[in-house]
């Protein structure tokens, strides 16, 4: 039988095969740890309550971060989604993986909107030999399984390719356009339809509840990665009418700034993006209730994250990322730092924060050595393990780097970025500007300091360009068919 057709229904009877021959559970072995990496999609930095939401309600991923560690400097890896993804999977900078834009994006040979560059090219699928997350934890004898959004290449290069026993959903597309969208009938050739007007969040998580009822007695990893809150804005009636009437009776109204040739938005406020959030919660919610019925909590890791910042600036306009500047497709704070809550109760100290600079490519090494799987200097590894920070151990300083030599949807130009300790420097190509804030006493990035510390800034992005060339970044080149008299391919209108 095909690995996909084994669905719900056969999850038992594999479970069952597989704890049978598994030596880490021979009589006296130590319990495994299982692993649960959960995923949220264009979820910004404060659209959770635990990070400052007063709108959006979010009672389990709170519950998780009052029972774990949250991360207050959590980063993914790129300001957009495919290139996260990649990482989150690897634990690579995107540009070794060469996914450095989203996947469906037009290349430069096709390109044909009116900017000073060409962006550059990038790869559309994540290659069948880099060695995934879920090939570490098969070698650790860990049953895996996948649900929601991929979004790392066509047929041939889908979850279960690289490493899932099982793939509920996972496909080519960056968002539910298929069928009725985030209500069944889905037209997903990896979901299979559930009765007409089934919310997909919902059931994700089922799917990924009855994963893990069916392997609790063997090691598992289960990532479960909603299309919440990608567009398009839908949300189940019931909650847009509970959030419509909140948002009435908080006197909340729309406000808008500018970010470079975009309107930003200022409040958070849009009632049918907050029912999505809410359903995403609930949601996570359904997960942490099963580890909690099969007295797994203690056993299991939890990871929660998104793939970038809130989308801002384009699209439905529907969040807003303050105190952080701009957002998805941006290389401000507001694009690229994320929440990120990590739980294991008895391991994990409870209610803890963590202001230690991560990113996303550090999950894997994580992850890995939870479940016993050994990195070497040759694995090509970028990120390294979060499991001192919640043992009390100091990390050392490190710098993260950004590198997106693309045109998004959202406004944003190709650009870059280092942040070192609390400074942050960007460098935009179209002018090969130079920005420098200091993150600890401007988290905003409203002052640019490059000009009172030249010095600081050149370090900075010198460190920034050895970077580029040791993991062999691509960047954009100049337009020839750029015309300065035309409006801008950047510019958009609110909608």
């Amino acid at each position: 039988m095909p690995r996909i057709q084994r669905m719900v229904p056969y999850l038992a009877a594999f479970g069952l095969v597989a704890v049978a021959s598994h030596p880490a559970l021979a009589e006296g072995a130590a319990a495994p740890r299982n692993l649960l990496l959960i995923v949220a999609d264009d979820l910004g930095w404060t659209d959770v309550s635990c990070y400052g939401s007063s709108f959006y309600e979010t009672p389990n991923v709170d519950r998780l971060a009052a029972q774990g560690m949250r991360f207050r400097d959590a980063y993914a890896a790129c300001p957009v989604c495919s290139p996260s993804r990649a990482a989150l999977m690897t634990g690579k900078w995107p540009q070794r993986t060469g996914i450095t834009d989203y996947i469906g994006a037009a290349q430069p040979q096709d390109w044909n909107r009116n900017t000073r560059l060409l962006p550059a090219p990038y790869q559309t699928q994540l290659a069948l030999e880099e060695r995934t997350l879920a090939e570490l934890a098969r070698q650790a004898g860990y049953a895996t399984f996948f649900a929601g959004k991929w979004h790392l290449g066509p047929q041939g290069y889908w979850p279960e390719d690289q490493g899932f026993d099982f793939n509920l959903g996972g496909i080519d597309r960056g968002g539910p356009y298929g069928g009725n969208k985030y209500f069944s009938p889905y037209g997903n050739p990896r979901l299979p339809d559930g009765p007409p007007g089934e919310h997909l969040p919902a059931r994700l998580a089922r799917e990924t509840a009855q994963f893990i009822q069916a392997h609790r007695d063997r090691p598992f990893l289960a990532v479960l990665c909603f299309y919440s809150v990608h567009t398009p804005l839908m949300a189940r009636e019931d909650l847009r009418q509970k959030c419509e009437q909140k948002r009435t009776q908080l006197g909340l109204e729309a406000k808008w700034g500018r970010e470079g040739e975009r309107d930003v938005r200022l409040v958070q406020e849009h009632a049918v993006y907050a029912g999505m959030v809410e359903a995403m919660d609930q949601a996570v919610g359904t997960v942490l209730d099963k580890l909690d019925e099969l007295q797994l909590a203690e056993r299991t890791l939890v990871i929660f994250t998104s793939d970038n910042g809130g989308l801002s600036t384009s699209e439905g306009w529907p969040t807003s990322n303050l105190p952080l500047r701009g957002g998805k497709g941006w290389m401000y704070e507001g694009g690229i730092r994320v929440p990120m809550i990590a739980r294991q109760p008895g391991t994990i100290p409870a209610g803890s924060v963590s202001t230690v600079p991560v990113c996303g490519i550090d999950i894997v090494p994580t992850l890995a050595e939870l479940a016993g799987v050994q990195l070497d200097s040759t694995s090509g590894v970028d990120g390294r393990s979060l499991a001192p920070l919640w043992a009390g151990q100091p990390m050392p300083d490190r710098p993260l780097f950004w590198h997106y030599p693309h045109y998004g949807n959202q406004g944003g130009a190709p650009s870059a970025a280092v942040r070192l300790g609390k400074w942050k420097l960007i460098e935009w190509y179209e002018d090969r500007k130079l920005e420098l804030f200091d993150l600890e006493h401007d988290i905003g990035e409203t002052r640019d300091l490059a000009k009172e510390q030249p010095a600081l800034a050149a370090s900075l992005a010198e460190r920034l360009h050895a970077w580029q060339q040791e993991v062999g970044a691509r960047f954009p080149t100049e337009n020839p068919a750029f015309d300065a008299s035309k409006p801008s391919g950047r510019a958009a209108q609110r909608r």
